[in-house]
């Protein structure tokens, strides 16, 4: 594998690291350390704040399909959190838009 296409899969890979941990946090899917659907948007937020600076500090460098994918994914998570700031804390059901439904679609 050359180092451009390795480099792009550790960034693909650091992107979804992320991601799933912005899920986590949005309470869509579960915690795997405690096996529970938790809640923490500020948590949450960070991940996505972290996401949007890793976007900032790599513009110009990507190539066209990792530039995608980050906007992509921060669109995602974006509108996803904008839906949980809505939903009463109290809840603890993941809301009908969960990972898993992606996954299937």
């Amino acid at each position: 594998m050359e180092t451009q296409e390795k480099n792009q899969a550790l960034f693909i890979n650091v992107v979804m690291m992320f991601h799933t941990l912005a899920w986590q946090q949005l309470g869509k899917i579960k915690n795997p350390v405690t096996n529970k659907v938790e809640r923490n948007l500020e948590g949450a937020r960070n991940f996505i704040d972290t996401l949007d600076m890793l976007r900032e500090k790599t513009k110009g460098n990507l190539g066209h399909e990792e530039e995608r994918f980050l906007n992509e994914i921060l669109k995602e998570l974006r509108l996803n959190y904008v839906e949980e700031l809505k939903r009463p804390a109290s809840e603890s059901e993941p809301a009908p838009s969960t990972e898993s439904d992606k996954k299937s679609e």
